[in-house]
Protein backbone atom coordinates (compact mmCIF):
# COMPACT_ATOMS: atom_id res chain seq x y z
CA UNK A 1 0.00 0.00 0.00
CA UNK A 2 2.77 2.17 -0.01
CA UNK A 3 2.07 3.99 -3.38
CA UNK A 4 -1.54 5.36 -1.89
CA UNK A 5 1.01 6.94 0.74
CA UNK A 6 2.65 8.80 -1.86
CA UNK A 7 -0.24 9.50 -3.32
CA UNK A 8 -1.10 11.39 -1.07
CA UNK A 9 2.11 12.29 0.46
CA UNK A 10 3.26 14.17 -3.37
CA UNK A 11 -0.68 15.58 -3.69
CA UNK A 12 -0.44 19.08 -4.46
CA UNK A 13 -2.83 21.12 -2.66
CA UNK A 14 -5.23 23.43 -4.13
CA UNK A 15 -6.23 26.58 -2.06
CA UNK A 16 -9.68 27.02 -3.99
CA UNK A 17 -10.20 22.89 -4.14
CA UNK A 18 -8.82 21.71 -1.38
CA UNK A 19 -9.09 17.72 -1.10
CA UNK A 20 -11.02 16.56 2.17
CA UNK A 21 -8.52 13.04 1.70
CA UNK A 22 -6.13 15.22 1.84
CA UNK A 23 -6.27 16.96 4.95
CA UNK A 24 -6.68 14.05 6.39
CA UNK A 25 -3.98 12.17 5.90
CA UNK A 26 -2.29 15.15 6.69
CA UNK A 27 -4.09 16.04 10.09
CA UNK A 28 -1.95 13.64 13.10
CA UNK A 29 -4.07 14.35 16.03
CA UNK A 30 -5.30 10.79 15.90
CA UNK A 31 -2.66 7.84 15.96
CA UNK A 32 -2.81 6.31 12.73
CA UNK A 33 -0.31 4.06 10.48
CA UNK A 34 0.35 6.20 7.42
CA UNK A 35 -0.11 3.18 4.68
CA UNK A 36 -3.06 1.78 6.86
CA UNK A 37 -4.82 5.20 6.80
CA UNK A 38 -3.59 6.05 3.13
CA UNK A 39 -5.33 2.85 2.01
CA UNK A 40 -8.36 3.37 4.55
CA UNK A 41 -8.24 6.91 2.70
CA UNK A 42 -8.16 6.56 -0.96
CA UNK A 43 -10.24 3.27 -0.15
CA UNK A 44 -12.91 6.12 0.92
CA UNK A 45 -12.75 7.95 -1.67
CA UNK A 46 -13.61 6.00 -4.26
CA UNK A 47 -16.51 6.14 -6.12
CA UNK A 48 -17.88 2.35 -4.82
CA UNK A 49 -18.18 4.55 -1.84
CA UNK A 50 -19.67 7.67 -2.50
CA UNK A 51 -22.41 6.20 -5.07
CA UNK A 52 -22.69 1.77 -4.63
CA UNK A 53 -22.66 2.10 -0.72
CA UNK A 54 -25.50 4.76 0.34
CA UNK A 55 -27.99 1.73 -1.98
CA UNK A 56 -25.94 -1.47 -0.44
CA UNK A 57 -26.56 -0.24 2.94
CA UNK A 58 -30.32 0.34 2.54
CA UNK A 59 -30.91 -3.22 0.55
CA UNK A 60 -28.65 -4.79 3.27
CA UNK A 61 -29.87 -3.26 6.81
CA UNK A 62 -33.38 -3.90 5.00
CA UNK A 63 -32.18 -7.08 4.76
CA UNK A 64 -31.08 -7.57 8.50
CA UNK A 65 -34.14 -6.48 9.87
CA UNK A 66 -36.13 -9.22 7.50
CA UNK A 67 -33.76 -12.07 8.75
CA UNK A 68 -34.06 -10.95 12.49
CA UNK A 69 -37.58 -11.28 11.59
CA UNK A 70 -37.57 -14.94 10.52
CA UNK A 71 -34.88 -16.02 12.83
CA UNK A 72 -37.41 -15.13 15.47
CA UNK A 73 -39.30 -18.36 14.89
CA UNK A 74 -36.78 -20.52 13.98
CA UNK A 75 -33.16 -19.01 15.57
CA UNK A 76 -31.14 -22.10 14.51
CA UNK A 77 -31.98 -23.64 11.70
CA UNK A 78 -28.80 -21.95 9.81
CA UNK A 79 -25.17 -22.87 11.87
CA UNK A 80 -22.78 -23.09 8.64
CA UNK A 81 -18.82 -21.24 9.88
CA UNK A 82 -17.20 -22.98 7.43
CA UNK A 83 -19.77 -21.97 4.53
CA UNK A 84 -20.01 -18.57 5.84
CA UNK A 85 -15.91 -17.93 5.55
CA UNK A 86 -16.39 -19.47 2.38
CA UNK A 87 -18.43 -17.19 0.71
CA UNK A 88 -16.25 -13.98 2.67
CA UNK A 89 -13.08 -15.34 1.42
CA UNK A 90 -14.37 -15.21 -2.15
CA UNK A 91 -15.96 -12.07 -1.85
CA UNK A 92 -12.40 -10.87 -0.09
CA UNK A 93 -11.01 -12.02 -2.87
CA UNK A 94 -12.17 -11.07 -5.80
CA UNK A 95 -14.75 -7.81 -5.39
CA UNK A 96 -13.13 -5.70 -2.67
CA UNK A 97 -10.75 -3.60 -3.09
CA UNK A 98 -6.77 -4.21 -2.45
CA UNK A 99 -7.12 -1.37 0.22
CA UNK A 100 -9.98 -2.97 1.87
CA UNK A 101 -8.37 -6.30 2.27
CA UNK A 102 -4.84 -4.69 3.63
CA UNK A 103 -6.96 -2.77 6.25
CA UNK A 104 -9.22 -6.11 7.14
CA UNK A 105 -6.28 -8.31 7.62
CA UNK A 106 -4.44 -5.56 9.79
CA UNK A 107 -7.61 -5.90 11.90
CA UNK A 108 -6.99 -9.07 12.86
CA UNK A 109 -3.38 -8.58 13.19
CA UNK A 110 -3.14 -5.82 15.56
CA UNK A 111 -6.14 -6.79 17.22
CA UNK A 112 -3.63 -9.72 18.65
CA UNK A 113 -0.98 -7.79 19.28
CA UNK A 114 -3.22 -5.61 21.63
CA UNK A 115 -4.03 -8.26 23.69
CA UNK A 116 -0.99 -9.33 23.92
CA UNK A 117 0.33 -6.15 24.96
CA UNK A 118 -2.31 -6.25 27.49
CA UNK A 119 -1.91 -9.41 28.97
CA UNK A 120 1.95 -8.81 29.23
CA UNK A 121 1.54 -5.69 30.84
CA UNK A 122 -0.68 -7.33 33.53
CA UNK A 123 1.47 -8.99 36.31
CA UNK A 124 0.55 -12.33 37.19
CA UNK A 125 -1.63 -13.21 33.56
CA UNK A 126 0.90 -14.96 31.70
CA UNK A 127 -0.97 -18.21 31.92
CA UNK A 128 -3.90 -17.12 30.07
CA UNK A 129 -4.29 -18.97 27.16
CA UNK A 130 -4.52 -16.85 24.13
CA UNK A 131 -4.86 -17.86 20.34
CA UNK A 132 -3.17 -15.09 18.22
CA UNK A 133 -4.49 -14.68 14.96
CA UNK A 134 -2.19 -13.05 12.40
CA UNK A 135 -3.42 -14.38 8.73
CA UNK A 136 -0.87 -13.04 5.90
CA UNK A 137 -3.41 -13.87 2.81
CA UNK A 138 -6.74 -13.78 2.21
CA UNK A 139 -7.08 -17.20 1.66
CA UNK A 140 -6.25 -17.50 5.87
CA UNK A 141 -10.17 -16.11 6.28
CA UNK A 142 -11.16 -19.73 5.72
CA UNK A 143 -10.27 -20.99 8.68
CA UNK A 144 -13.27 -19.65 10.37
CA UNK A 145 -11.08 -16.14 10.74
CA UNK A 146 -14.19 -13.64 11.70
CA UNK A 147 -15.44 -16.02 14.31
CA UNK A 148 -12.50 -16.64 16.40
CA UNK A 149 -11.38 -13.23 16.67
CA UNK A 150 -14.95 -12.19 18.41
CA UNK A 151 -14.00 -15.57 20.39
CA UNK A 152 -10.84 -14.47 21.17
CA UNK A 153 -11.68 -11.20 22.24
CA UNK A 154 -15.05 -12.31 24.56
CA UNK A 155 -12.56 -15.34 26.46
CA UNK A 156 -9.66 -13.11 26.51
CA UNK A 157 -11.80 -10.50 28.71
CA UNK A 158 -13.63 -13.50 30.68
CA UNK A 159 -10.10 -15.18 31.56
CA UNK A 160 -8.38 -11.91 32.74
CA UNK A 161 -11.02 -10.70 34.86
CA UNK A 162 -11.42 -14.38 36.39
CA UNK A 163 -7.61 -14.24 37.43
CA UNK A 164 -7.64 -10.51 38.34
CA UNK A 165 -10.53 -12.24 40.88
CA UNK A 166 -9.25 -15.50 41.73
CA UNK A 167 -5.50 -14.72 42.34
CA UNK A 168 -5.69 -10.40 43.02
CA UNK A 169 -4.40 -9.37 39.88
CA UNK A 170 -4.48 -5.45 38.83
CA UNK A 171 -4.79 -3.73 35.84
CA UNK A 172 -2.00 -0.23 36.84
CA UNK A 173 0.16 1.94 35.77
CA UNK A 174 3.89 0.44 34.21
CA UNK A 175 6.52 2.73 34.28
CA UNK A 176 8.61 0.49 31.42
CA UNK A 177 5.91 -1.81 29.58
CA UNK A 178 6.32 -4.46 28.25
CA UNK A 179 6.20 -3.59 24.08
CA UNK A 180 7.46 -6.80 22.81
CA UNK A 181 4.30 -7.64 21.59
CA UNK A 182 3.41 -4.58 19.35
CA UNK A 183 5.46 -4.52 15.63
CA UNK A 184 6.51 -1.21 14.19
CA UNK A 185 7.07 -2.70 10.81
CA UNK A 186 5.12 -3.51 7.60
CA UNK A 187 2.81 -6.33 8.31
CA UNK A 188 4.31 -9.42 5.12
CA UNK A 189 0.90 -9.54 3.41
CA UNK A 190 0.64 -11.67 0.44
CA UNK A 191 -0.13 -9.48 -2.82
CA UNK A 192 -4.23 -8.61 -2.96
CA UNK A 193 -5.63 -9.82 -6.22
CA UNK A 194 -6.10 -6.44 -8.17
CA UNK A 195 -8.38 -7.23 -11.00
CA UNK A 196 -11.25 -5.29 -12.27
CA UNK A 197 -13.75 -6.48 -10.15
CA UNK A 198 -12.26 -5.64 -7.21
CA UNK A 199 -13.96 -2.19 -7.05
CA UNK A 200 -15.89 -2.45 -3.53
CA UNK A 201 -14.42 -0.40 -1.03
CA UNK A 202 -14.47 -1.52 2.38
CA UNK A 203 -18.12 0.34 4.45
CA UNK A 204 -19.97 -1.01 0.88
CA UNK A 205 -18.55 -4.79 1.50
CA UNK A 206 -19.25 -4.51 5.33
CA UNK A 207 -22.99 -3.76 4.88
CA UNK A 208 -23.22 -6.29 1.96
CA UNK A 209 -21.71 -9.17 3.95
CA UNK A 210 -23.52 -8.27 7.54
CA UNK A 211 -26.76 -9.64 6.30
CA UNK A 212 -24.56 -13.12 4.54
CA UNK A 213 -23.18 -13.58 8.06
CA UNK A 214 -26.29 -13.19 9.70
CA UNK A 215 -28.03 -15.69 7.26
CA UNK A 216 -25.33 -18.55 8.09
CA UNK A 217 -24.93 -18.28 11.90
CA UNK A 218 -27.44 -18.60 14.94
CA UNK A 219 -29.29 -16.21 16.09
CA UNK A 220 -27.33 -16.06 19.33
CA UNK A 221 -23.94 -16.27 17.17
CA UNK A 222 -24.87 -13.19 15.34
CA UNK A 223 -25.92 -11.41 18.67
CA UNK A 224 -22.97 -12.06 20.43
CA UNK A 225 -20.74 -11.37 16.69
CA UNK A 226 -22.57 -7.49 16.90
CA UNK A 227 -22.17 -7.46 20.93
CA UNK A 228 -17.98 -7.96 20.48
CA UNK A 229 -18.30 -4.34 19.00
CA UNK A 230 -19.63 -2.88 22.39
CA UNK A 231 -16.01 -3.88 23.47
CA UNK A 232 -13.59 -1.09 22.42
CA UNK A 233 -14.01 1.27 25.40
CA UNK A 234 -13.00 -2.11 27.73
CA UNK A 235 -9.93 -2.76 25.70
CA UNK A 236 -9.00 0.78 25.60
CA UNK A 237 -9.13 1.40 29.64
CA UNK A 238 -7.12 -1.82 29.94
CA UNK A 239 -4.45 0.05 27.60
CA UNK A 240 -4.39 3.54 28.26
CA UNK A 241 -4.41 2.13 32.16
CA UNK A 242 -1.28 0.49 31.70
CA UNK A 243 0.28 3.50 29.93
CA UNK A 244 -1.56 6.22 32.02
CA UNK A 245 -2.92 8.13 29.49
CA UNK A 246 -6.84 8.10 29.50
CA UNK A 247 -7.05 11.42 27.81
CA UNK A 248 -5.86 9.49 24.81
CA UNK A 249 -9.21 7.49 24.44
CA UNK A 250 -11.10 9.91 22.57
CA UNK A 251 -11.07 7.98 19.18
CA UNK A 252 -11.65 4.96 20.90
CA UNK A 253 -14.65 5.26 23.33
CA UNK A 254 -18.80 4.11 22.86
CA UNK A 255 -19.66 4.76 26.24
CA UNK A 256 -22.30 2.22 26.44
CA UNK A 257 -20.26 -1.00 26.33
CA UNK A 258 -22.80 -2.99 28.76
CA UNK A 259 -25.81 -1.31 26.52
CA UNK A 260 -26.83 -3.65 23.13
CA UNK A 261 -28.19 -2.06 20.06
CA UNK A 262 -29.82 -2.78 16.77
CA UNK A 263 -28.35 -5.63 14.80
CA UNK A 264 -28.96 -3.27 11.85
CA UNK A 265 -26.45 -1.02 12.67
CA UNK A 266 -23.52 -3.54 12.95
CA UNK A 267 -21.85 -2.65 9.87
CA UNK A 268 -21.11 1.00 10.57
CA UNK A 269 -19.97 0.23 14.01
CA UNK A 270 -18.00 -2.72 12.42
CA UNK A 271 -16.07 -0.09 10.61
CA UNK A 272 -15.61 2.20 14.00
CA UNK A 273 -14.53 -0.90 15.99
CA UNK A 274 -11.57 -1.62 12.92
CA UNK A 275 -10.76 2.06 12.90
CA UNK A 276 -10.43 2.41 17.10
CA UNK A 277 -7.74 -1.21 16.61
CA UNK A 278 -6.17 1.53 14.42
CA UNK A 279 -6.04 3.81 16.66
CA UNK A 280 -5.22 2.25 19.66
CA UNK A 281 -2.13 -0.15 18.22
CA UNK A 282 -0.79 3.71 16.77
CA UNK A 283 -0.94 4.89 20.18
CA UNK A 284 1.25 1.81 21.35
CA UNK A 285 3.66 1.80 18.65
CA UNK A 286 4.19 5.90 19.05
CA UNK A 287 5.01 5.03 22.80
CA UNK A 288 7.29 2.40 22.23
CA UNK A 289 9.41 4.41 19.71
CA UNK A 290 9.20 7.31 22.29
CA UNK A 291 10.40 4.95 24.67
CA UNK A 292 13.32 3.28 23.07
CA UNK A 293 14.56 7.44 21.86
CA UNK A 294 14.48 7.94 25.72
CA UNK A 295 16.66 5.07 26.35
Amino acid sequence: MLHKREYYEKMVNEPRNPSHWHALYLDKSVPFNPDAKAAFLYDSSSKSRQFLYPVAKVFARLSIVLMQLFKIVIPNLINAPKLLHKCLYLGMKYFITPEANFVILRHFYLGSEVLRFIKDNVDGAQDIPMNPLKPLSVNEVKDNLFLEHDLNLYNFIINLNIAIAEKGLQIVKKDNPDFSAISEGEIPFENFRDGWTNFIDLGTAIELFTPVYQFYLTDNDFWRATNSLQLDEVIGIYASTIMDCPEKLTALNNKHPMIPLPTAGAAFRLLLHGFSTEVLHGMLVQRKISLQKEK
